[in-house]
């Protein structure tokens, strides 16, 4: 199965990237039995855009064959999208690698909504610290 995090850096030792439409990458995992079998990084090109940057990086980890998401915070839009591809979602904070873990051992509980409204994970909001 196939894993997208929202995460601040390229590797497993990063943090989890509390936005998700404007994080700056996404780890991707492949996990069987249990285990990390692989893992890439790609850069999130979502995260400058004006508006609709949960669709579209909601849409570049579908197309990476992902079957569930963790990150910090997720809006509306986001969650629709992943709606429409059988995605689950998934909300943490701290290392993608214990993120991975705990998802393996069931720890993470799934999100049936939004986190947070549309808009919430741009720069503006972000800086009043909502």
């Amino acid at each position: 199965m196939k894993i997208a995090i929202s995460s601040t850096g390229k590797g497993i030792e990063s943090q989890i990237d509390a936005r998700f439409g404007r994080c700056v990458y996404f780890v991707i995992a492949e996990v069987k039995d249990k285990k990390i079998e692989e893992i890439k990084s790609i850069e999130n090109p979502s995260i400058n855009v004006g508006g609709g940057a949960g669709i579209s990086a909601a849409e570049l980890v579908a197309n990476e064959g992902v079957k569930a998401v963790i990150t910090g915070n997720v809006g509306p839009r986001a969650i629709s999208v992943f709606s429409q591809f059988g995605i689950k979602v998934y909300s943490t904070t701290g290392k993608v690698k214990d993120a991975l873990d705990n998802f393996v051992e069931g720890k993470l509980e799934e999100l049936n909504s939004a986190t947070g409204p549309m808009g919430s994970g741009n720069k503006e909001f972000g800086r009043r610290g909502l």
